[in-house]
């Protein structure tokens, strides 16, 4: 029986991380959005200032006869750095956080003891400081947002950002391509 769930992940610039889970088999849909704040339907802008605590978010819509939510939480921890606070790479901030959002027990007890087996084997030289956060509310970001990577590859950010992470995804999940 088809079952589709949906998953919410922050881990740096969403236009990265949206450019990475549109290329997984049963992924149906990735939007990029807001979520962990204070604020109701924050904008860009206002998200951008730090001051409305949510972060830059992707809503993952997903088949799960295809894929499940272990698969995605390893991508996620694969393709962004869960070490540094309130950062990716030169984008700073604390929309740029890294967060992994559940919405039952079940998937909170897997992204600790997900974190916890990264821990312990030595992954990362650093602690991880991703945050482990009850999924509430979602906020679609503006419509030219979606599907940025794609839309505007020759950027200079999408050129030097995005591509060598969609580049080494490919490299590393190629079972889980599309």
């Amino acid at each position: 029986m088809r079952v589709i769930n949906k998953a919410y992940f922050s881990g740096g610039c969403f236009w990265c991380t949206e450019a990475i889970y549109k290329r997984i088999k049963g992924v149906l849909d990735v939007k990029p959005g807001y979520c962990g704040g204070n604020i109701q339907n924050p904008t860009y802008k206002e998200v951008c200032t730090g001051k409305t605590g949510h972060a830059e978010t992707v809503e993952i819509t997903y088949d799960t006869m295809i894929i499940d939510f272990q698969s995605l939480l390893k991508i996620f921890f694969d393709t962004h750095d869960p070490t540094t606070l309130n950062r990716q790479g030169n984008d700073v901030g604390t929309h740029y956080r890294s967060i992994a959002f559940y919405s039952n027990l079940i998937e909170k007890e897997m992204i600790v003891n997900y974190i916890e087996l990264l821990e312990g084997s030595n992954l990362f030289k650093d602690k991880i400081v991703t945050e482990v956060i009850k999924f509430n509310k979602f906020f679609k970001a503006e419509n030219y947002h979606e599907n940025y990577y794609e839309l505007n590859k020759n950027q200079p950010y999408c050129d030097i950002v995005i591509t060598p992470k969609v580049e080494k995804f490919q490299k590393n999940f190629k079972d889980k391509l599309m």
